[in-house]
């Protein structure tokens, strides 16, 4: 497999870092070089060997590369696109860490219009609480799933050889259309983590507040927990994915009515069944696969 002489992570964080790693680790990567305006970020992923060589400036970091990833939230690719534009080597690939896929295939032809042979959408499906080139690991993408959304315009061989690269990280690489993915995820993801984020704020409006997060327990901490996500990166996200969000959110807002009815009307018995289809489908869900 064709080894990479120089890759440039736009975005030195968790996803982006933990790829280098992988990389390094399967000896597929010489020299990384890792790009931020965070210069404390950056130092910190050269002291963790994550990165080789740091930069402020991608324009400059994209000369000779043979891979670049955008590891940033998707509300910041554009701009690096348009930047790198002038110096990325005709046949240097690109390829993206982004959560949504619609919006990303449609900067690669914004902004990369005579590169889009080269430009190989994707998203690693292995996301935590933790950012920054500290929460870079080796292991991150060891049994995870990456998914694809290839482009018409793209050079066969090079989706094939991101997909390979990905393997070699550990995950197992699945394609389909961006937009398959964007309504897959606004319904397991995106939707999901918005509702975390209206549900606490709706605890932080009580007048009692301060009391009910003192007494909060594991169950509380368990559906809570992405609400401790980055600001930045969800908004970006629930904007760029915002149609298929929306339809989510409201057919939730319709459970929610009907959980409402439920309980002003007293039906204990629909009651149970509303809550028992939930529970049998989550307990199913989270058993092992078999194979």
């Amino acid at each position: 497999m064709q080894s990479i002489e120089r890759l440039v992570l736009l975005g030195t964080g968790l996803i982006s870092g933990s790829f280098a790693l992988a990389l390094k680790r399967a000896r597929l990567v010489k020299r990384v070089v890792g790009v931020g305006r965070n210069i404390e970020n950056l130092e910190r992923a050269l002291e963790l060997g994550v990165v080789d060589e740091v930069s402020t400036d991608a324009a400059q970091a994209v000369r000779g590369a043979d891979l670049v990833l955008l590891g940033t939230p998707v509300g910041q690719m554009g701009r690096l696109m348009q930047q790198i534009a002038p110096n990325l080597p005709v046949d240097c690939v690109v390829t993206d860490g982004g959560s949504t896929k619609q919006d990303v295939c449609a900067l690669f032809r914004e902004n990369l219009p005579r590169h889009l042979a080269m430009c190989v959408p994707g998203h690693p499906i292995a996301g935590s609480d933790l950012s920054g080139a500290s929460a870079a690991q080796f292991g991150l993408y060891e049994g995870r799933r990456v998914v694809l959304t290839p482009l018409p315009e793209n050079d066969l061989l090079v989706v094939e050889w991101v997909r390979q690269l990905w393997v070699s990280c550990g995950a197992t690489v699945y394609e389909m259309s961006a937009e398959q993915h964007d309504g897959i995820f606004s319904a397991v993801s995106h939707a999901p983590h918005l509702l975390s984020f209206a549900y606490m704020n709706s605890v932080l409006d009580r007048y009692n507040a301060e009391q009910c997060l003192d007494f909060a327990a594991s169950g509380f901490r368990d559906f809570t927990r992405i609400a401790g996500s980055h600001p930045d990166m969800w908004r970006d996200i629930a904007l760029a994915n915002r149609d298929s969000v929306l339809g989510d959110l409201k057919a939730n807002v319709a459970q929610l009515n009907h959980l409402i009815q439920l309980l002003e009307s007293g039906r204990g018995d629909e009651l149970t069944g509303f809550i028992q289809r939930a529970s049998r489908a989550r307990i199913e869900w989270g058993k092992p696969k078999k194979g």
